[in-house]
């Protein structure tokens, strides 16, 4: 039986670094009516173990040490959805508002694209980099079902940006296999994940599949992968992650205690089978080690 399980808290946004203020034009967007103290998304470890997290509504990206110290490292006039750190060290992030940025210190950013000459971005969501140096990213601006418009961008090493997929009912997550060989992609308002090769065709859009298909919430939001090659999936608006194994059989179901607003998963740095996921409505990171 696939075990199911419930997350513990491992890190929580302090009182002193949420909003208590007026809502952001963001926040009003997404959540008309509600208060917002933030948006956390877009987990993910460095090599010195610290948790990167952004903040959408207010323009933050957090670095939270290993011993639970939360750090402001940039605050900046904009809607970053995600945030990586390049192979050549530069912070590199997608924003919602600007496009694609390089966060060049705790306020100053520089704008590196906002589209291709036919298209410009609609509204970027998430980014990978893979073993390549290539960074896969996620253009959903507002699509759905009713709009199936979602992009997936890949920028190559030497800055030249292709056009990979223009028909994702909300692309969001993104993610690569441990090996590079496969990239996955939430297509959130379908309620699937899918897969194609990272090996794209000298010409023209590749094939691709659904990988997953599920159900209940608003759909797939992050998405991570271990060295095992399992895929770890939180499903948005339903307080709960998946973790599939390469072959897309659920390895568990992990329950958090409190929060519905379940945005991001990132696996352990110094276990591949512990699982942070975060959930913005209250701020919270949830850990759960997953029975091997």
């Amino acid at each position: 039986m696939t075990p199911r399980l419930i997350a513990e808290p491992a890190f929580r946004l302090p009182d002193e670094l949420r909003h208590w203020g007026e809502p952001s034009a963001w926040a009003k967007m997404t959540r008309p009516g509600q208060p917002m103290h933030s948006f956390l998304e877009a987990a993910f470890f460095d090599a010195e173990r610290n948790l990167w997290l952004c903040d959408v509504p207010y323009g933050r990206v957090f670095r939270v040490t290993p011993g639970g110290e939360w750090t402001m490292a940039h605050r900046i006039d904009g809607e970053p959805h995600a945030m990586r750190i390049a192979p050549d060290g530069r912070h590199i992030a997608v924003d919602y508002r600007h496009g694609l940025i390089e966060l060049r210190d705790e306020s100053d950013f520089t704008v590196l694209e906002t589209g291709a000459e036919s298209c410009g971005f609609l509204g970027l969501s998430d980014m990978c980099y893979g073993p390549d140096g290539r960074l896969w990213f996620t253009d959903s601006g507002r699509t759905s079902l009713s709009d199936q418009r979602g992009r997936v961008w890949c920028r190559m090493p030497d800055s030249e940006l292709r056009l990979v997929l223009d028909c994702v009912p909300y692309s969001n997550g993104i993610c690569l296999s441990p090996d590079g060989a496969w990239v996955y992609v939430a297509a959130t308002r379908a309620n699937q994940v899918w897969r194609l090769s990272s090996h794209l065709p000298a010409m023209g859009q590749p094939m691709v599949g659904v990988f997953l298909q599920l159900s209940g919430g608003l759909g797939p939001d992050g998405l991570a992968t271990n060295t095992r090659g399992w895929l770890a999936v939180a499903q948005a608006q339903a307080g709960r992650a998946y973790v599939f194994d390469a072959l897309g059989d659920l390895v568990a179901e992990i329950r958090l205690p409190e929060g519905l607003w379940t945005t991001s998963v990132a696996f352990g740095p110094d276990e591949p089978s512990r699982l942070f996921i975060v959930d913005a409505q209250t701020g919270t990171v949830f850990t759960a080690a997953i029975p091997d």
